[in-house]
């Protein structure tokens, strides 16, 4: 019972990883006002980006690596910042479209590199008996900091400001465009990591459509952990250990796989209802999805 208890933690956290960084760089957008329904492309564009570089030679850097998937989800996210922010366009079609850009892209340009071997990977730590993968630990320790940085730091206040009331902000100084593009291109950035997670330790390989959804269930995951880092750490942990559920039945069970492969996703629409139920998405920065225009109301 104890060995079932600790695999199914282990599995957990492992398909919870790219969810907590996907989700932690999507509360960087939306604390800021920024909506990105993207996050799935720049995911995708993260590990091409990753395993492109990891599998270069047997001696390739995988520190360079992860700096080129973090690069690249920067990159793909620019185009939004570009749109809504300095264009102003509406941010939910421009996220959809970054979304189809990033995996149509990735698709296109990986397909190269399917069935190539990964020479390095990057491999789990065993800390005394306790196995647990680096992404794992940066993600969680990434949580705390960003935690730390919007409730305990000036800039991250600013940042606040800019998602609730970026007219004040701007009244005192703020320059709220900035602050806003630097918000994209940081949830950018965390994408393309959680991207490097699936291509470089989980999966270890390339394949066309590789994030399979994980970056759609990060985007509901902000609303259902209410815009909170530390609360994205239990989310990301439930609804891993619902992959590893998912996988765990299938094997046991008469019912139709495409029934288990369609259950996470089910189960995102019922939390947020549920969320809906509560409220919760009155927790929602005000300015969310608004572009700001000095001088409106």
């Amino acid at each position: 019972m104890d060995n079932i208890v600790v695999e199914a933690l282990i599995r957990a956290l492992s398909v919870g990883t790219p969810l907590l960084l996907a989700c932690l760089g999507a509360i960087i957008n939306e604390r800021g006002g920024v909506v990105n329904l993207g996050v799935e492309g720049m995911m995708a564009v993260g590990a091409l980006a990753a395993f492109a570089v990891a599998s270069s030679s047997p001696d390739a850097n995988l520190w360079l690596a992860v700096g080129a998937s973090m690069l690249a989800g920067a990159a793909l996210a620019s185009l939004h910042a570009l749109a809504t922010v300095t264009l102003r366009a509406n941010q939910f079609v421009s996220g959809l479209a970054l979304a189809l850009i990033g995996t149509g892209a990735a698709g296109l340009l990986g397909k190269k590199f399917e069935g190539l071997p990964l020479f390095n990977k990057v491999n789990d730590w065993n800390l005394g008996g306790f196995v647990i993968n680096p992404f794992t630990v940066a993600a969680l320790l990434l949580a705390a900091a960003l935690a730390f940085y919007l409730n305990a730091t000036r800039s991250g206040l600013t940042l606040r400001s800019v998602g609730e009331n970026p007219a004040a902000a701007d009244v005192l100084g703020v320059n709220v465009g900035a602050v806003r593009i630097w918000a994209v291109l940081a949830g950018g950035s965390l994408s393309g990591l959680a991207g490097a997670f699936l291509a470089l330790s989980y999966r270890a390989s390339w394949a066309d459509n590789m994030t399979g959804g994980l970056g759609w269930i990060a985007v509901a995951l902000v609303i259902f952990v209410g815009w909170r880092p530390l609360r994205a750490v239990l989310g990301a942990l439930f609804f891993g250990f619902l992959y590893y559920l998912q996988f765990r039945l299938q094997g046991n069970s008469p019912v139709p796989t495409e029934v288990f492969n369609a259950m996470p996703f089910v189960l995102v629409l019922v939390v947020l209802a549920l969320a809906g139920l509560r409220g919760q998405q009155g927790d929602a920065p005000a300015g969310l999805g608004r572009p700001y225009v000095r001088g409106e109301r």
